[in-house]
């Protein structure tokens, strides 16, 4: 993050920012933080910083309009050539000044010292943090209206819910699994009830047995897992040694059955367009645990 070095091309930047005509604003919306976003145009030079942002301005229409994009964007193929401005770790705030961009979209409250310079310089920042699978098609719809895609947007969107309640319909009435979700490995992290990952257990007929819990993403015990006795153990760990692990617990029903499954972290973790694909895979692990319980 070079925040000094940039001096003399944010004054550059600054001045053609605060020099564009004035008009009134094209869109206008709020965005996770209950922020007012307001563009005088649609976006054209836009910097994701989060791999479910870049793949939601593809699912929108929007691949086009990316300018730069943070570490870890891979998807869609596309994604892979745009220009990085840096990572979890950190931003280039040279580079970012350098694209120009005319909105900047960032997860939560990541990267908050360097978007306050560019915030000061008027560039737009929209702060996007999905908590509900509903929030996807809601930032869908929002960023459309931000590049001027509304029509793509709201095609996606309206795809996206369609979709979404499919699923809720066909898992409405299945008999209810205890589910065990673990983040990666091998520390044994959960989620408890406002994730959409727990959400998406729900809805495909589990019980997240941690769904209580205080914390978002609390770290648990063995013993506390035995305790709640999973009828499924389910993963977005990516190395196979997670299963092994957990062998050395019979006692656990999900263990006893082999009821373990590995839900790609791609469809799983990340909030966007292709999230539904990890709630099928959800659904049919559990699904196939209910043919052998």
């Amino acid at each position: 993050m070079r925040i000094c070095c940039a001096a003399g091309t944010a004054v550059i930047f600054m001045m053609t920012v605060l020099c564009s005509p004035a008009a009134h604003a094209v869109c206008s919306v709020a965005d996770d933080y209950h922020h007012l976003v307001q563009l005088k145009q649609p976006a054209r030079r836009v910097v994701s910083l989060a791999p479910d942002i870049t793949e939601i301005l593809f699912a929108i229409g929007g691949g086009e309009r990316i300018a730069g994009v943070i570490q870890g964007s891979d998807y869609p193929p596309a994604a892979r050539q745009l220009p990085l401005v840096g990572s979890y770790q950190g931003i280039d705030l040279e580079k970012i000044i350098s694209l120009r961009p005319d909105l900047i979209v960032v997860w939560g409250n990541s990267f908050a010292r360097p978007l306050e310079v560019l915030k000061k310089m008027g560039v737009p920042v929209y702060v996007s943090e999905p908590r509900q699978i509903s929030d996807v098609p809601r930032t869908m719809q929002n960023l459309g209206c931000l590049l001027g895609q509304q029509e793509k947007a709201q095609d996606a969107a309206n795809a996206y819910n369609q979709r979404l309640a499919r699923f809720a319909k066909q898992y409405q009435h299945v008999s209810r699994l205890r589910v065990f979700y673990q983040i990666g490995f091998p520390a044994l992290i959960t989620i408890n009830k406002n994730s959409w990952i727990s959400e998406i257990i729900t809805l495909c007929g589990g019980v997240n047995v941690f769904a209580d819990t205080r914390f978002p993403a609390p770290e648990v015990s063995r013993e506390s897992v035995m305790a709640a006795d999973p009828q499924v153990i389910l993963s977005d760990a990516d190395q196979a040694g997670w299963k092994t692990e957990w062998l050395k617990w019979p006692g656990i029903s999900a263990v006893r059955n082999g009821q373990l499954f590995t839900i790609p972290a791609d469809l799983i973790d990340r909030p966007g367009p292709r999230l539904l694909q990890g709630m099928e895979r959800v659904c049919q692990s559990l699904q196939q645990a209910r043919t052998l319980t």
